[in-house]
């Protein structure tokens, strides 16, 4: 099968997650990915938090499929001159150095422009060009609090806490995979190249557009109807910590389930939408409340939310996550199980639709990583093994046009 990328080929000059992340979607999607390492370590992240000596880092391995590895010091000319033949023949380059590397080694976008009037060149940053923090490295949690995330998550009377999602790394690799497929039919029409950069800090803004929502609400109004502050507690001119309550304005909380006390994730995320309010008080055995106008409507149930999640959880003592859900899913009720990663891991559902994979390797036997989250009718994207340091070194130069003496010359002067 023909993969939409085929054709496409990417230097991969990105190290860590988001920009990993980001090429790792469009090698899935059939793109030629060449990761550009440093011989003898590589991406940091092969040796990040091991747990099979001498072998490439679930860290790496999870970030890194489908792609080639060639080992290269730009810092020889002759390493140089192989990058400059890259590039040539190359439709993208990512990156994710500090400000001003590129052009200290000699490939400003000038220099990039002129090897390969067509080369898009992408960029993760941690903030936008020009941002008065743009020269502050930037890692996952610190792109978190900068965007606006850790301000807005955990409990009111607890600090600012930190996602477990990557907001801030693999979120910016996939705002910056659509930018990059955006900038190749931007090519299409004109025959140009173009930079393309994404900044973590934007990129987690992004995702809290509905707290930028709620920032502005409140400085109208005052309060914020669907936080549980309201209608008891006090508010203040920024947008507070509500707990687990929903973004979208429908009252939303984790329950307990049976189990509980043993069980640190024996619970429920149950959602009260309003057109569900009939069949909730149906399911729960409740049908008094239907007409009831204490709990009617949305309004009128606000005040005392918690003392109707009190008897959903009483109504849940008896039942596990899994029981509880298939009950109220009957009922077109917004639940799920707090799910977790050892679950998911086994979960066949996410097996076969190619959601969790089993990949192969050639150092670390079989290990599990997730596959590709979007699907199509007519591609299932095939997840390989990452490559293992300098692994298609050879390769790469021998497409390239060097002939073998000329590759080992280099390998004796260390340039690969």
């Amino acid at each position: 099968m023909t993969k939409p990328l085929e054709g496409i080929k990417i230097i991969d000059f990105t190290h860590v997650q988001a920009g990993p992340a980001c090429t790792q979607l469009l090698a899935w999607f059939g793109a030629d990915v060449i990761k550009v390492e440093r011989p003898g370590s590589g991406d940091v992240t092969r040796n990040q938090l091991r747990d099979i000596p001498d072998a490439d880092a679930l860290y790496f391995t999870m970030l890194n499929s489908n792609k080639k590895s060639l080992t290269l010091d730009t810092k020889k000319p002759e390493g140089k001159e192989v990058l400059e033949r890259l590039i040539r023949e190359s439709d993208v380059l990512v990156e994710n150095f500090g400000p001003g590397a590129l052009d200290r080694m000699g490939f400003s976008w000038e220099r990039l422009n002129e090897l390969n009037p067509k080369m898009i060149v992408a960029s993760v940053k941690g903030f936008s060009d020009g941002h008065h923090y743009d020269d502050l490295k930037v890692y996952e949690n610190v792109a978190q609090c900068a965007g606006g995330a850790a301000s807005t998550t955990g409990f009111w009377d607890g600090p600012p806490t930190i996602s477990a999602a990557a907001l801030g790394d693999s979120n910016t690799g996939m705002h910056l995979a659509i930018g990059i497929l955006t900038a190749l039919l931007g090519r299409d029409k004109t025959g140009k190249g173009q930079k393309v950069a994404v900044s973590m800090q934007d990129s987690v803004l992004n995702l809290c557009r509905v707290k930028l929502r709620d920032q502005q609400r409140l400085e109208r109004v005052g309060y914020l109807e669907e936080y549980p502050q309201y209608p008891h507690g006090e508010f203040s001119d920024v947008v507070p910590r509500g707990g687990n309550a929903g973004g979208g304005g429908q009252p939303g909380w984790v329950l307990k389930c049976k189990g509980w006390e043993t069980d640190p994730n024996a619970y429920i995320y149950f959602t009260i939408q309003g057109h569900a309010w009939e069949p909730i008080c149906k399911a729960l055995g409740k049908p008094e409340w239907i007409d009831d106008a204490a709990y009617k409507t949305a309004e009128a149930r606000q005040p005392h939310i918690f003392e109707i999640f009190g008897t959903i959880e009483a109504w849940l003592a008896d039942k596990t996550k899994f029981e509880a859900v298939d009950i109220l899913r009957k009922f077109d009720i917004p639940c799920a199980p707090v799910l977790t990663m050892k679950e998911l891991a086994n979960d066949p559902s996410l097996r076969a639709s190619g959601t969790i994979v089993e990949v192969p390797h050639k150092k670390r036997g079989s290990y599990l990583t997730v596959g590709s989250p979007i699907k199509f009718s007519d591609m299932k994207p095939e997840v390989t093994a990452s490559p293992l340091l300098g692994e298609h070194t050879e390769e790469v130069l021998a497409s390239l046009g060097y002939s073998r003496q000329d590759i080992f010359n280099l390998r004796e002067i260390k340039a690969v």
